[in-house]
């Protein structure tokens, strides 16, 4: 039994390991000429192929990422901007209708309402674009359990202030206080998801290591393609190989067809930035700003002297800034913007100086009257046609960035099988030549 086992060891030793063989034809085709073509032949296809799988696979990365772009996460910066405005333009608006006493203004009574159904619209919009456990889902969930709460609020405030109850100042406080200390913070994060989101979203439509990827491949193609030739040239003695010149040609289409692609892309979302998002997300934290500063007014109008939030309204002029370098792209309406914030501003020191002297009646009188009213809305009128004006700049350059994309998807694949097709027959062509 030894004996056999030591006959058998030998065998057992000899086998070469498939690896290891293949290693050694591999090798052996290294040593003439007709192998060296061979492998290089195998670079060549290996090398187009692999460009054509990461052209086609970096294509459609940029593709999925600027229709998400313009799909998703600026749709839902928009929704969370309408949630947060809404809720602030409620605040506002209840508030205003309360200093009416009684039965309050059908104008006033049906802006609120509007701005109730606008944010859940928008709270139903925005539960479509995220994940229910994601935390975007939650902050959405949570709003609209909150907001119905502050509509509940509100309305007990109305019902006791139609019967002349003081009661009704308390009820409209706490449904401020909810909408302020708990809806907007919860608005606001909703609106700093998104834009954190958005700016993801920006950085999978570059696909930037996809990009660095292929210029590696394209820069190895090329030289392989370009040394195949010079070999052949000095072994064969011929100047041109004819299918290869296209093989490479097609290349050069390839990549020139993909850098005009991408750049074109790359400049329309910079400008997609640059001209829709930014300004979008400045112009929407200004108008909350002016929002909060016409609900502090009117609050501090309704407690009578109970409380004064008149420091909150200066927290919130003191933050408006219409020299914010994101509204460089919205300046015409900016400026007109701050020339009706100015005009406001005087009439609500005129509001003040008037409550404070005792004049209660004439204070609520302006703070709700008509030219006031008409100042107000003017300002928030012309914030919003700003909003409008940038969101459609973001969407054309959003379609403008996605342009070429698919057609590249297919394009470069096609085209690098194309060239793998020319490299076989002008490599092959010499082969012939040695049997």
């Amino acid at each position: 039994m030894t004996t056999a086992l030591a006959h058998r060891s030998p065998a057992t030793s000899s086998t070469t390991p498939p690896v290891d063989g293949l290693l050694r034809r591999v090798g052996h085709l290294r040593h003439h000429s007709p192998g060296r073509l061979q492998l290089i032949l195998a670079a060549l296809l290996a090398l187009s192929l692999l460009t054509g799988l990461v052209a086609g696979l970096t294509a459609h990365a940029a593709s999925s990422g600027t229709t998400d772009l313009g799909s998703r996460a600026q749709p839902l910066l928009a929704e969370s901007e309408q949630i947060y405005t809404s809720l602030a333009d409620a605040d506002t608006t209840a508030a205003q209708a309360f200093l009416a006493g009684g039965l309050e203004p059908a104008e006033l009574t049906r802006r609120y309402e509007d701005d109730l159904a606008r944010a859940g619209t928008a709270l139903t919009r925005a539960a479509r674009l995220v994940p229910a456990d994601s935390e975007a889902g939650k902050a959405v969930e949570a709003l609209s359990t909150g907001l119905a709460r502050y509509a509940a609020l509100v309305a007990t405030a109305r019902a006791t202030n139609r019967q002349g109850l003081p009661i009704g100042a308390s009820y409209l406080s706490t449904a401020s206080q909810l909408n302020r200390d708990t809806l907007q913070p919860q608005a606001q994060q909703l609106f700093r998801t998104a834009g954190a989101e958005l700016g993801d979203s920006y950085g999978a439509a570059r696909s930037s290591w996809w990009l660095m990827l292929l210029l590696v491949l394209f820069v190895g193609l090329g030289v392989a393609l370009f040394w195949t030739q010079a070999y052949l040239s000095r072994t064969t003695h011929r100047t041109f190989n004819i299918p290869l010149v296209a093989a490479t040609a097609l290349i050069g289409v390839l990549v020139v067809l993909t850098g005009g692609i991408f750049a074109n892309q790359r400049a329309h979302l910079a400008a997609a930035d640059a001209e829709g998002s930014r300004p979008v997300a400045a112009l929407a934290e200004l108008r909350i700003l002016m929002l909060s500063e016409r609900a502090d007014e009117a609050l501090t109008l309704a407690a009578r002297g109970a409380a004064d939030h008149e420091a909150d309204f200066t927290t919130a002029r003191d933050a408006i800034d219409f020299n914010d370098p994101r509204l460089s792209h919205a300046r015409a309406q900016v400026f007109e913007a701050a020339r009706l914030h100015r005009e406001y501003l005087t009439l609500h020191d005129q509001v003040r100086r008037l409550n404070e002297g005792g004049d209660y009646e004439g204070a609520v009188k302006l703070a709700i009257g008509e030219q006031t009213s008409k100042r107000f809305t003017d300002l928030t009128a012309t914030m919003d046609a700003a909003i409008d004006e940038r969101t459609d700049a973001f969407t054309g350059q959003v379609e403008d960035a996605g342009a070429g994309l698919g057609l590249l998807t297919v394009l470069g694949p096609l085209l690098a099988l194309a060239a793998c097709a020319l490299s076989v027959i002008g490599i092959r062509a010499r082969l012939e030549e040695y049997r």
